[in-house]
Order: structure tokens, then C-alpha cells, then sequence
């Protein structure tokens, strides 16, 4: 979407692979990161580095809905992610994540980062921002070495990102996309802690442009599979699938920043 190639894709699980086979069949491929070096990466691409790496690093270390064991979880890889950043030496690190990092890990991944000589800032983007029918949120840790900007606080170097409705660049706060525009509107069960009876009925309105197709931040395309649903093909590994992955729209601004910031478009 923001004009980028994808060169090489590492997937562990069998059916999100099937998907990346789907879309990407020319694309080369990795099933365990701990198989994914500079070596094999230049013999299956050709390549010394890439641009950008990005990744979403096991999000169950960190999630609500799991124990939250952090770095004592077997599918803590976010050292092999660093491992795989600091061999290929990327001008660019998107790394994603549930919101629960933050109070658990973000603070190493900074330090992490840093330490490989990349200025850091990471950022909550809710998936109701970019008009998804769920919140979803989840955090965009953005690192970059390709610039020379002025520091600001504890290292870190600020960018602003005037043409981007998304990514904004500076203080080490997260922040979404018109921020306010999506306070009422998530799941159902939030409506009742609404502070007054106009936020309820906000909420409620906001519930009812998304369904009328066509009008407001409706997605006709966004599958709707139902828990209770029989028949479905893989029904199972569809919805954990969806259930770890991100709306699309939620990164494509980040990336697309990247992309004008590359050519020139947006000056830091």
C-alpha cells in the first residue's frame, strides 16, 4: 500500500504461512527466526540488508489474555527479532505488538534499540482509529538510524510528520489518530462507561453509521465469522488468525510516513 517490495517473510505457524504462500508465492521464506541470518538471508534474496525489518514479535508474552509472563515465555523472540535487526542493519524497524507490552517490555525494546544505535519512539494505534468496527490496539514501535535530527530528551530524536494523520513523532507518549475520535467507539460492553448520557448516545450513533453499508467507517469487507458458526473452512485457525493479526490501515501510516520521509517528501 505505501510502495514497498516485501523481499523475505518468517512465519512459524502452518495456517498464517498458507496465507503468506497465498499473497507472497515468490517471496522467500523462513518457518523458524532462529534460522534467519545474514547468510541465509543473502542466499535467498540476494540481498545484504533491507529498508525496513518489520515484524510482529509473539504478542502471548504480554497479552490480557494469556499469563503475561514476559521474558520467562517460552515465545519471548523479541532477542531474536534484535538478533535479526542487528545483522541486517535495516535504515528502518517497525516492530508491533499488544498495548500490554508497554508497561512490561517496551522499556528493554527502547533500551534494545538504542543501544544498536537507532532513535526510538513507540505509539498506541487503536484499529476504531483508521474506522475498523473493534478497537484493537496495539503498539507501534518505530526505530530509525538513516537521520540526523536533533535530540530530544532521553535520546530521542523527534520527527515531525506534518502530512501524516497517523504517526507523530516526539514525546515518548502514545498517541492515535485523531485523538478523541474513537473514545465511545469499541466494543459494546464499553458503552456503559460512558461519563454522561450524550457520550452513551455518541457511542450509539457511532454504532449505527457502521451499520449502514456504504456510509461512515462501514467495512464490507472485513470478515465476519462468527464463533458459533458451522461449516466454515477452517474456522478455528481463521479466527486465531484474525485474532493475533492487525487491521492493515492500522500500520499502512507509518509506513507510508517512511516511505515520504525516503523520498524526501517530509522533512524531520
Amino acid at each position: 500500500m505505501a510502495g514497498f517490495k516485501t523481499v523475505g517473510q518468517c512465519e512459524w505457524a502452518d495456517y498464517p504461512t498458507k496465507v503468506l504462500e497465498k499473497h507472497w508465492p515468490d517471496v522467500p521464506r523462513w518457518r523458524d527466526i532462529r534460522t534467519l541470518t545474514k547468510e541465509s538471508f543473502y542466499e535467498k534474496t540476494g540481498l545484504r540488508t533491507a529498508d525496513i525489518v518489520s515484524g510482529g514479535f509473539p504478542c502471548q508474552p504480554f497479552s490480557v489474555a494469556g499469563k503475561r509472563r514476559g521474558s520467562d515465555d517460552d515465545r519471548y523472540l523479541w532477542p531474536e527479532m534484535l538478533r535479526v535487526i542487528s545483522e541486517l542493519r535495516p535504515a528502518w524497524v517497525v516492530g508491533e505488538n499488544v498495548a500490554g507490552i508497554v508497561n512490561m517490555a517496551l522499556d528493554q525494546v527502547y533500551a534494545d534499540l538504542e543501544n544498536e544505535g537507532y532513535s526510538v519512539q513507540a505509539f498506541i494505534i487503536p484499529a476504531c482509529s483508521v474506522d475498523a468496527p473493534h478497537r484493537r490496539d496495539r503498539c507501534a514501535i518505530i526505530g530509525c538510524r538513516a537521520l540526523e535530527r536533533k535530540h530530544n530528551g532521553r535520546g530521542r530524536r523527534t520527527y515531525s510528520l506534518e502530512n501524516s494523520d497517523c504517526v507523530r513523532f516526539g514525546e515518548p507518549e502514545v498517541l492515535s489518530q485523531q485523538q478523541g475520535r474513537a473514545k465511545f467507539e469499541r466494543d459494546g460492553e464499553d458503552v456503559a462507561h460512558a461519563e454522561s448520557a450524550e457520550q452513551q448516545r455518541e457511542w450509539r450513533e457511532a454504532q449505527r453509521r457502521r451499520a449502514k453499508p456504504g456510509r461512515g467507517g462501514w467495512w464490507p469487507i472485513e470478515p465476519d465469522i462468527c464463533r458459533v458458526a458451522y461449516g466454515v473452512p477452517s474456522r478455528v485457525d481463521r479466527l486465531k488468525c484474525l485474532g493475533n493479526a492487525v487491521v492493515p490501515q492500522q500500520f499502512y501510516p507509518v509506513f507510508q510516513a517512511i516511505a515520504d520521509i525516503e523520498k524526501g517528501i517530509i522533512h524531520g
